[in-house]
């Protein structure tokens, strides 16, 4: 995101394109007065002027993050409503508190209300742990409208009593999932017609103001200020260098806005000017709807038995890290993910990844850098590559800095899974795609609010009031979209 504004919103502040030299005016200077050492001394001797302030806290923004993953683009409306589309096939987690499955008739499983198994479905049953399994058909639907009968197929003999033999009595949870249906030789036709299901997602967007003000006196310390541009281009820009700095933090107060927004509850007590809504955030929404993994050991050695050339090591990082891949494997498997990750967490799987010999040499696509591994060393992000899974990983600054969420150190990371997924735009109605992970701001016609500047006040040409000040000021209306949140991982400590 660009600080830079167009020479209509400035007014008679000149010079508002990057020049590639400094040029000193008489009303540009930085001020140096005797307090400081300088009056006179500084104008007759030229001392050594340092031309950059030293940041002593190294670069201080920490957006970026958003540009990185996701896009941006206008909405017109109060809100933005999207469609998942819910699985494909047919499976119940059940508590086991009515599950009567025991002997060779009778048998029967209470389902949640409108579930969407089937007479002649043909189903699964098992434990937690998998060590009972049996495969079961459905023989009547309609003994409740949530209960089914089954009928097991190869165990002759359901007695618990007999040792070996598998039941399920009202004593252990149980998964259940539909694998096909069976019919009888000249059956009539099946009643199932199933649509897909589809959940509704919303986010409204907020808000977000600030601005810089200056008093007509000091406008004279105004001075050239090295930017970067959008495009690369670099150059001097003649700029009230304690408003550009305002405009970065403005830019900052955006994005943090966007990770950390949470929606207003229905016992919020804002009113009045503070009747505000909210906005959920990526660690709202990954909190709701995404994957959470806490408390990571990447990066853990347990002794194993000492020999004779001394104790040894178990690594077993690797092993923890692959709990992410198996939940990932369960949601969708979206090959290629982007992690953004603390400085410990970083160093944590660089060590695991070092314990493995080669480990992902010439294995990793970097399909989202157009299969360019320099272009993604260059922008600070390393691959790998585990299963069939494709991960860039970066550190993120704002979960190091101390004056950001670096300062709770509650959040380890983020995996974002790259590229994009198809959901049905409500006010568009029809399928869509769209990045994962996104940003929609309001705009219109009439007004673009995705990042808006105006001045205020009698100084710089402007005369808007009789003030002897500058006062700019800064807007943007936007929301996050988190599409598949199940596809993300929130690393939390």
């Amino acid at each position: 995101m660009s600080f830079l504004t167009s020479p209509s919103t400035l007014a008679n502040l000149n010079h508002v394109t990057p020049r590639p030299t400094q040029g000193l005016f008489n009303d540009n200077y930085l001020s140096f007065d005797s307090d400081q050492g300088g009056g006179t001394f500084a104008q007759q001797f030229l001392p050594e002027i340092y031309e950059k302030e030293v940041e002593r806290f190294g670069k201080r923004t920490i957006s970026g993050f958003l540009g990185m993953v996701g896009a941006e683009m206008p909405m017109a409306s109060d809100q933005v409503i999207w469609s998942e589309q819910g699985r494909l096939h047919i499976a119940y987690e059940i508590d086991g508190t009515n599950v009567k499955v025991n002997s060779n008739t009778g048998n029967t499983i209470d389902l949640p209300s409108g579930h969407l198994i089937q007479n002649h479905d043909t189903i699964i049953i098992a434990n937690t742990d998998a060590s009972k399994v049996l495969k079961c058909l459905v023989v009547n639907d309609a003994v409740l409208a949530t209960r089914i009968q089954v009928a097991p197929y190869a165990q002759a003999n359901l007695d618990s009593s007999n040792a070996g033999e598998v039941d399920f009595d009202n004593d252990e949870a149980v998964n259940v999932f539909v694998y096909g249906t069976e019919y009888r030789k000249g059956s009539s036709e099946t009643t199932r017609s199933m649509d897909a299901s589809f959940t509704k997602f919303s986010n409204k967007p907020a808000i977000i103001r600030d601005r810089y003000q200056v008093n007509g006196s000091d406008t004279a310390q105004i001075g050239w200020v090295e930017v970067t541009s959008e495009n690369g281009a670099s150059g001097y820009l003649w700029y009230l260098k304690s408003e550009h700095e305002a405009r970065l933090r403005f830019n900052d107060y955006i994005e943090m806005m966007m990770i950390e927004g949470e929606n207003a509850g229905d016992n919020f007590a804002g009113s009045g000017d503070y009747a505000v809504g909210g906005t959920q955030g990526l660690f709202s929404a990954l909190e709701e709807r995404g994957l959470v993994f806490d408390a990571p050991t990447f990066d853990i050695y347990t002794a194993a038995a000492s020999t004779a050339t001394g104790p040894q090591y178990n690594h077993n990082g690797l092993a923890e890290f692959d709990l992410i891949l198996t939940e990932l494997d369960k949601q969708g498997a979206i090959e290629e993910n982007m992690m953004f990750l603390d400085r410990a967490t970083s160093l944590d799987i660089d060590n695991m990844l070092a314990a493995q010999n080669s480990y992902g040499v010439g294995g990793t696509s970097y399909g989202v850098f157009n299969n360019s591994e320099d272009m993604a060393l260059n922008l600070g992000f390393s691959g790998f590559r585990r299963g069939s899974y494709d991960f860039y990983k970066t550190d993120w600054k704002y979960l190091n800095d101390s004056v950001t969420r670096g300062l709770i150190g509650d959040v380890l990371g983020v995996i974002v899974p790259a590229g994009t997924s198809t959901v049905y735009d409500e006010s568009l109605g029809k399928n869509i795609k769209r990045p994962f992970l996104h940003v929609r701001y309001r705009a219109s016609e009439a007004d673009d609010r995705k990042m808006k500047s105006w001045i205020t006040g009698s100084v710089g040409g402007n005369y808007t009031s009789s003030a002897d000040e500058m006062v700019v000021n800064y807007l943007s209306e936007r929301c996050l979209c988190v599409q598949a949140a199940n596809n993300f991982v929130l690393i939390k400590s």
